[in-house]
């Protein structure tokens, strides 16, 4: 699935599936780290994980991260990165959210 198709599936709640080395490592405990809206609650981002997969979410961890400036290497230029939200979803044992 795409990032556009999530998108449009999840009516813009969820973003993106994060693929980071973190994000390995808790999906063995059936964890899945989403970039999400900046203005979605926890049971708008469960019910729209819920309908976009079809599995059953049972916990919903959310936190804000803060852009900041960051430097292009090679160059002078700085480049100011935008705030976004990150959600960790846990799903029932046995069922998986399917990374690519």
């Amino acid at each position: 699935m795409t990032k556009q198709e999530l998108k449009e599936k999840t009516n813009g709640v969820v973003l993106d599936v994060l693929i980071t080395e973190k994000g390995s490592r808790i999906s063995a405990e059936n964890r899945y780290p989403l970039e999400v809206a900046r203005d979605a609650r926890k049971p708008v981002i469960a019910e729209m994980v819920e309908k976009a997969f079809g599995v059953h979410v049972l916990k919903v961890r959310t936190a804000n991260m803060k852009g900041g400036m960051r430097y292009v290497r090679g160059t002078r230029r700085a480049v100011a990165d935008p705030t976004w939200k990150k959600a960790i979803v846990t799903v029932r044992g046995g069922e998986r959210i399917e990374l690519a």
